[in-house]
């Protein structure tokens, strides 16, 4: 599947990375740190866990920089990814202790795993998509706008306001079937990543 070319910015980064540039790795974290803290929360629901994956993330960017391939898509979305992958990583492995203590079925330790990482993909998709439709969507579902109020509230025409619904709901509509690649944080070599 093709994807859109990122930014300049992120290939040159990622070359600062691997010659071992601690300024990058400040600029890097300066950049993406709320969003990488914002991820782990929402699937955690623990802020010293969300600081713990923050720089369990941070960590394994600095040391595995050639990991991130700019031809699959933005820094941005690939340090979002390694966030939810190290945080249903962390999620399983508390949640395996506690159904051992608790004597949780595993089916529904899996569902709270898949509800949280929802969650955090829905996020990401919201911060992420553009602002038109972010508006729009805000206007119509938090503010309880119909779409001819949310086209009176954006300057728009009512056709638009209903265009930028629909795409803005089709792309959260994504967050339930998006399945993470592999490779990476939390992925198959028994450690974390």
């Amino acid at each position: 599947m093709a994807r859109d070319a990122p930014p300049r910015g992120d290939r040159r980064m990622q070359q600062r990375l691997a010659r071992g540039e601690a300024a990058a790795l400040g600029e890097l974290y300066d950049r993406f740190a709320s969003l990488v803290h914002s991820l782990a929360h929402r699937v955690l629901g623990d802020e010293d866990a969300a600081d713990r994956v923050t720089r369990e993330v941070f960590g394994y960017i600095w040391e595995n920089p050639d990991a991130y391939d700019p031809k699959q898509g933005s820094l941005r979305s690939w340090v979002a990814t390694l966030t939810q992958r190290q945080a249903v990583h962390r999620l399983r492995q508390n949640e395996a202790v506690l159904a051992r203590d608790d004597g949780a079925a595993p089916a529904e330790v899996e569902r709270k795993i898949q509800d949280a990482s929802t969650a955090a993909r829905a996020d990401y998709i919201v911060t992420s998509m553009p602002a038109p439709l972010r508006d729009a969507l805000e206007l119509a579902y938090i503010h309880r706008r119909d779409y001819c109020q949310t086209a009176a509230d954006l300057g728009v025409t009512a056709d638009e306001a209903r265009r930028r619904l629909r795409l803005g709901l089709q792309l959260l509509s994504t967050a339930h079937h998006q399945k993470l690649p592999p490779g990476g944080p939390g992925e198959g070599n028994g450690g974390p990543w």
